[in-house]
């Protein structure tokens, strides 16, 4: 009974590394993801699929073992993860504060279609073919390419669609 009740408190709250070491290697991870999968990889349709929830597992792991130096106490995990937060956070901050670094920290939308016409180009470069875009075009309730005056990548992987007659569509067809 006392094996569940007995604490190392000094192996739980005290780091075994530099506090400042571990800001360092979360910062250099943080940023290096972020670079990663900031301008690399935009979805289509902004959701996860299986090989997408699988890589990003891979990453944390291959990640964690960058930052964590093997990390043993509570704190360090905690000094890891607020340093982690605290990049996002202040990316996010900069590129709302600071519009011209907008263009370098966030990706621009991408137009796929623009007057009914399929902007090869563009979709190659986001490996988008042509049936997933008729697929989305069919989500949002469009009947066919041609009534489309825009549709475009949008910065977070969802593509947004502008019909001829003006109006927007979600994927209710709305």
């Amino acid at each position: 009974m006392d094996y569940f009740l007995d604490i190392d408190w000094h192996t739980l709250l005290v780091p075994t590394h530099s506090v400042l070491e571990m800001i360092v290697r979360g910062t250099i991870m943080y940023l290096a993801l972020f670079l990663l999968l900031r301008f690399l990889a935009r979805r289509l349709t902004g959701t996860l699929g299986t090989a997408d929830v699988l890589v990003i597992v891979i990453i944390a792991d291959a990640a964690q073992n960058g930052m964590a130096h093997d990390y043993a106490s509570v704190t360090e995990g905690i000094v890891l993860v607020l340093t982690i937060v605290a990049w996002d956070f202040l990316i996010d901050w900069l590129s709302y504060h600071v519009p011209p670094l907008r263009r370098l920290l966030e990706q621009q939308p991408l137009p796929l279609m623009r007057n009914g016409k399929f902007l090869v180009r563009n979709m190659r470069k986001e490996m988008v073919t042509h049936d997933e875009m008729l697929a989305q075009l069919r989500e949002h309730g469009v009947e066919s390419p041609d009534d489309v005056k825009l549709a475009q990548l949008e910065e977070d992987g969802h593509l947004s669609v502008i019909t001829k007659n003006g109006r927007g569509k979600d994927k209710r067809g709305k």
